[in-house]
């Protein structure tokens, strides 16, 4: 096992041609096969990261004579160029950690896994995970792990605004939002700013509106009925000074935000890893996501994805399965707080703060997925931003977001 770490970007063909193993681990004499792996700082310890790593890589060699993984860990900026690069260079990895949209943009560069994992393996998946990595050539990744990000709130802060009921559902809000205004306090941190994803901000809402992003044919659907709703419970929020404001136009440090300040009472951005720290695990709350026609949040999942060019496809397919099992992946999910792909798999104890959120991850969703989903955020954001502020009426943004974001539909 040969391991290297990447602190900063692959920078063009000369430099990935230094990458040891990245022409997809071809075969090596007497047969034996060599797997190259790309992976993230998913684990924040970098030790435990690594130490993760070089154990699961040893058992399975120790179990699979013959074959040898190699992997590199490259920094999550700019992760999308450095991979570009090496798959139009044809020097890219057997395995590589994406996330959803990721798939949609690398389609084209993926071999499907349905013929690499076992059916065993695969029926164990969570069925909304197995929907997260198909797309029409098959299933796109061995599932690494899964998220759920649903209700949480701080009942000091519910305390402070003499509050004692816990909102379900997006009327509750409504009502109870005047309440920490009058205390100087916001009921929640909805981030309004171009550089936050809609997957954790606004796209919620629009679900649990019961709209969509996109269509059936691929146009855009948030610009609906359903979308105005959504956009127009912010913005009755934000009139009746409910939004931390700060948040609406930046992406300040955490510890500057009114959540880490106790000032903001609930999000559905932040995790539960976050915010306990801070607010005291004896004042987080956790609830299901809030209802309008549905409840229902976001949550993504990572998988271990082999491109089309790797010449050790079986052995890589093996890998994949054999570092996604349920008893492998575990501890690396419980350092990470992230939450197995695998159905009737708990990961944490049900009465422990984690163990409360992971009761949602079976009905979190990653949305629908689309080439340009990422692109579409880039031209929707800062119409939300300007209705927030007052600058348009939700109608009217939507509207205009919608006309924006034609040039990007495929």
């Amino acid at each position: 096992m040969r391991v290297k770490r990447f602190t900063g970007i692959v920078a063009g063909l000369a430099a990935i041609g230094l990458v040891a193993g990245c022409s997809a681990g071809g075969a090596e004499a007497g047969g034996d096969q060599s797997v190259t792996v790309w992976l993230y700082p998913v684990i924040a310890d970098e030790a435990k990261h690594k130490a993760f790593w070089d154990q699961t890589i040893a058992d399975f060699e120790a179990a699979n004579e013959g074959i040898t993984v190699e992997y590199e860990i490259f920094p999550w900026a700019n992760r999308d160029e450095s991979l570009q690069t090496a798959i139009a260079a044809n020097k890219g990895p057997d395995l590589v950690y994406l996330i959803p949209d990721q798939l949609v943009a690398y389609e084209k560069s993926i071999e499907p896994m349905d013929d690499y994992l076992s059916d065993d393996h695969k029926a164990a998946l969570l069925p909304n995970v197995v929907d997260s990595v198909t797309l029409e050539p098959g299933l796109m990744g061995s599932p690494v792990l899964t998220q759920a990000l649903p209700l949480i709130c701080n009942a000091a802060a519910f305390e402070a605004a003499g509050i004692t009921e816990y909102p379900e559902t997006w009327d509750d809000a409504v009502e109870i939002a005047p309440a920490f205004a009058d205390k100087g306090m916001y009921l929640f941190n909805y981030t309004a700013s171009p550089e936050a994803t809609l997957n954790m901000t606004f796209y919620p809402l629009l679900w649990q509106a019961g709209g969509k992003v996109y269509d059936t044919s691929g146009d855009t659907a948030f610009d609906s009925p359903e979308g105005v709703e959504a956009l127009t419970f912010l913005t009755d929020l934000a009139e009746v000074d409910a939004l931390d404001p700060d948040v609406l136009t930046s992406m300040p440090a955490f510890e500057q935000t009114g959540i880490a300040q106790g000032k903001t009472a609930c999000t559905w951005v932040n995790s539960v890893n976050e915010v306990a720290p801070i607010w005291g695990e004896e004042n987080v709350v956790i609830l299901p996501p809030l209802s309008n026609e549905q409840s229902i949040s976001y949550g993504t999942v990572g998988s271990l994805s082999m491109l089309k060019g790797s010449k050790a496809k079986d052995a890589a397919g093996a890998f994949a399965e054999f570092a996604t099992s349920a008893d492998v992946i575990r501890p690396y999910l419980q350092e990470a707080g992230y939450f197995s792909a695998i159905e009737g798999d708990p990961v944490f104890e049900p009465d422990s703060l984690n163990g409360q959120v992971e009761q949602y991850v079976a009905t979190a969703t990653v949305g629908e997925l689309a080439e340009s989903s990422r692109a579409l955020m880039g031209v929707l954001s800062p119409e939300l931003q300007a209705a927030l502020l007052g600058q348009k009426s939700p109608e009217q943004a939507l509207e205009d977001a919608a006309k924006a974001a034609q040039p990007l539909l495929k």
